[in-house]
């Protein structure tokens, strides 16, 4: 049986949308894979074009509010915020709760190509821990 795994930031527009992808990408024969947020802003399309490039299709994902989801119950509940100054989204739902901070690649400034690098950077950095994740 598939362990259900819910990512949680704020927005749900970029470091919970790369986890989902991915997650469910290299790992859905062992999780059911969510994401959600408090303050949902829309899936970035940033996260979509990073995740194309490392050959995941995120076009299907969409941001959504915790209110949202199907059930409140799940084995883990990750927050991904990275910071005390970020208000990392509370979640009463049932499931061990866990805590992988990364910076937010939709708040990066710079050129277009600045952005596009702080994206790569931490969908490697959400890639490696995903990978690396043991149930």
């Amino acid at each position: 049986m598939k362990k259900k795994v819910l990512f949680l930031c704020t927005g749900n527009s970029a470091r919970s949308q790369l986890a989902e992808g991915i997650m469910r990408h290299y790992r859905s024969d062992e999780f059911e894979v969510f994401s959600a947020g408090t303050e949902p802003k829309g899936l970035h399309p940033k996260t979509i074009e990073v995740l194309y490039e490392i050959g995941i299709d995120a076009s299907c994902q969409r941001s959504k509010h915790i209110d949202e989801l199907p059930t409140k119950d799940f084995d883990y509940i990750i927050t991904l915020c990275s910071s005390a100054a970020q208000n990392c989204p509370v979640f009463f739902g049932k499931g061990v709760k866990m805590h992988h901070g990364f910076d937010d690649p939709a708040a990066a400034t710079g050129s277009d190509l600045d952005i596009l690098e702080s994206f790569r950077a931490v969908r490697d950095q959400i890639k490696t821990c995903i990978l690396g994740f043991k149930a």
